[in-house]
């Protein structure tokens, strides 16, 4: 009985919020580190359902680090960080797109619809849903004290979302799941 009351409190708790936010959509990041424990993954995917249910549209969009490191050692090739953002050539590239776009991508869309959701994948590359430009950062020289441009290879910042894409996605109750990979400069 305990359990049906307090049950009924976070309902009512969550009655304003969900009348607040209902039709809205919301953009959620999910991270690689998130991805590695069952019960984590399986929490994201019900809570994303339940926010589909209550008139929430939420849209995903995922990370992969660890796992697109792990691929990559297990091709020989090893990953290269500066300041924390990823060094990403031709090679690289290629190894990402397949893990975020292929591998992630499906497990994701797979976990949300066994849940009872209906996701569809797709990355920013589709339909021109994300254009880019490349990322530039600096750095402090530590010689001169003059900042130093850091060449990151083929990573990227958003420029433009084209949201004609997950509009018609939301209209037709799919839930977008998005990899992170976007045709620009």
């Amino acid at each position: 009985m305990k359990t049906i009351i307090e049950k009924a409190n976070i309902l009512i708790e969550s009655l304003p919020y969900i009348r607040r936010f209902s039709g809205k959509t919301f953009v959620i990041k999910y991270g690689g580190a998130a991805m590695v424990d069952e019960g984590l993954k399986n929490a994201f995917a019900q809570d994303i359902v339940l926010l589909n249910f209550i008139g929430i549209k939420p849209v995903i969009v995922h990370g992969g680090g660890p796992k697109i490191n792990s691929i990559m050692e297990r091709m020989g090739k090893t990953p290269t960080f500066v300041q924390g953002q990823r060094v990403t050539d031709e090679e690289t590239v290629d190894i990402v797109e397949m893990v975020l776009g292929g591998l992630i991508n499906k497990q994701i869309v797979s976990l949300i619809n066994s849940h009872g959701g209906l996701a569809i994948g797709l990355s920013g590359k589709d339909g021109n849903l994300i254009k880019a430009r490349r990322k530039v950062i600096t750095k402090i020289s530590p010689e001169t004290g003059v900042p130093e441009i850091i060449d990151l290879g083929l990573v990227g910042e958003v420029e433009k979302i084209n949201p004609r894409i997950l509009t018609s996605i939301e209209q037709s109750g799919f839930i977008p799941v998005i990899a992170p990979i976007s045709a620009g400069q």
